[in-house]
Order: C-alpha cells, then sequence, then structure tokens
C-alpha cells in the first residue's frame, strides 16, 4: 500500500537549529513518523548559523530557480537539502541571500527584532507551497510549526486553494507560547497579500500586527490544531478559531511521538 505523505514544515529542527522546544519537538516525530509507515519530508529556512558543510547541505539544482514576489520585489529561492542523520528523510533548507545569509535567526547583536523578518516570513510561507509544487509531491498532511510558518494555512486555503496540489491536504497548525512580542510594522498587510484571491476578511484578522493576530490565523484556516506550550490564557483567546477543528493536547515531558501518529491516523480517516 502507497505511504501516506508527511511534510513537517519548521523554523528549526535539531540538529540543524534548535533555539526553543520546537526543534527538539519536530526532531522527534520526524523520524518516528518514517519508521511507522509515513513518507515524510521537512522543510525549514536555512538560517546563517546552520553549517552547511558540517550538516552536509547541497543545493537541489532542478528545484532552485523559483522567484517570489513580495510587494513587487523579487527574490530569487534556493533550494539546498541534507539527509537527516539515522533516517531516510530528506530535510529542504528555502534559501536567500538578502533574508538568510546573516549569523542571526531572528534578532541582531543587540536583542532587536529584524526589520525585515515580515519579509522573511512571507517568503518562507510562499516559497514551501511552491516548492512543494516544484516537488510535485502532494502531501497528505503539512503540520507547520513555529510563527514563521503561521501564514501558510491562510494562504494555503485562499491564494493556493485551486491548486490541485493541495486539494485533499489536511494542514495542520502547532500553537506554541508567544515567540516574541514585537507590534508588526503596518506594511507586513501589504506584504503578506501575496494574492487577490485572498478576501479582505483574512487580512483583517491580521491587523493587530502581533503575534496573537498570526496565530488566530493560522488556527482558523488550519483542519487542526496542535496545543503544545501554550498557556491557558493563549488558548483561551483563541477557542473560538479553533472550535470544530481536530485538535490535540501534548505535554514536551511525555513521549509525544506516538501520540502524534495516532492523531495524524485520525486526521487522514476523517
Amino acid at each position: 500500500m502507497e505511504r501516506k505523505r508527511l511534510l513537517l514544515v519548521s523554523q528549526e529542527m535539531d540538529p540543524y537549529l534548535a533555539l526553543t522546544e520546537i526543534g527538539n519537538i519536530v526532531k522527534k516525530i520526524a523520524p518516528y513518523m518514517h519508521d511507522n509507515g509515513l513518507e515524510v519530508r521537512v522543510l525549514m529556512p536555512r538560517f546563517g548559523v546552520i553549517n552547511e558543510r558540517r550538516n552536509r547541505l547541497h543545493e537541489v539544482v532542478r528545484l532552485s530557480g523559483i522567484n517570489i514576489i513580495i510587494d513587487e520585489g523579487d527574490h530569487p529561492l534556493i533550494i539546498k537539502v541534507a539527509s537527516f542523520p539515522g533516517a531516510r528523510i530528506q530535510v529542504y533548507f528555502l534559501d536567500n541571500e538578502d533574508f538568510f545569509k546573516r549569523r542571526q535567526v531572528f534578532r541582531d547583536d543587540s536583542d532587536k527584532f529584524f526589520d525585515d523578518n515580515i519579509e522573511r516570513m512571507v517568503f518562507f510561507s510562499k516559497g514551501v507551497l511552491e516548492t512543494v509544487k516544484k516537488f510535485g509531491w502532494a502531501p497528505d498532511i503539512m503540520h507547520c510549526h513555529g510563527w514563521m510558518t503561521s501564514l501558510i494555512p491562510m494562504y494555503m486555503k485562499t491564494a493556493y486553494s485551486k491548486d490541485p496540489m493541495f486539494s485533499q491536504t489536511k494542514i495542520v497548525f502547532s500553537v506554541y507560547g508567544e515567540e516574541f512580542s514585537e507590534t508588526l510594522d503596518k506594511s507586513f498587510l501589504t506584504k503578506a497579500k501575496i494574492s487577490e484571491d485572498i478576501p479582505h476578511d483574512a487580512m483583517e484578522q491580521l491587523e493587530d500586527l502581533n503575534h496573537l493576530s498570526l496565530n488566530k490565523s493560522a488556527v482558523t484556516y488550519s483542519d487542526g490544531v496542535v496545543w503544545a506550550l501554550t498557556d491557558g490564557q493563549q488558548r483561551a483567546q483563541l477557542e473560538e478559531c479553533a472550535d470544530g477543528k481536530c485538535m490535540l493536547e501534548v505535554a514536551v515531558d511525555i513521549d509525544i511521538a506516538p501520540i502524534y501518529l495516532e492523531y495524524y491516523n485520525k486526521l487522514l480517516a476523517d
């Protein structure tokens, strides 16, 4: 029987980058799902702190060459790949010299949130969907981890809703604790609207320009929601958006991988 396809999209994954518990969670999920019957691929940004030589990254020329347009700016997308240690899983890295070459991830040496984190998020989110199209590999489940992935559910259900590549894809978003406290620049609303197919109410939901508004959007447009490292107040603020979704609550101090497998199988069965 053909394996079901799981695409994990994350802003971090150990051993390549582990800033928070997100990187550890994705590291645990990927090989376990592969060993239990799913075909797994991972997509993440190629931040400059990721050592290409040590991790044996190399460019996938046949996949590179896509240009991502953000607010009329044209940004080349380079795709690199590495094999996950100890498992037959391909980890693909989305790269762009302007956005990811620097040696810091989200903040400069003075702990200032990068001004172009908006563009970096839009570039990565749109780049993920364009890369999947270039693969010609339609995922049965796409599971997004981290605030940099929070636009992907909305993009998939609006701008990419008519694309046959995603017609059968169930999208899941993991809600983590507040990952940044800054207010985004108002230009975010213009830059995040990558298509006229995105309705006005979808952009309205982002108008608070903060971490919570990103989570509200992601939860609204997802088929499944995982509550991970989420405090009660944050969950209460998102409950209305999550109504009717296939939900999972996990703690990090347990053996999480079997729980995720059961959850994925439930999603696939619906």
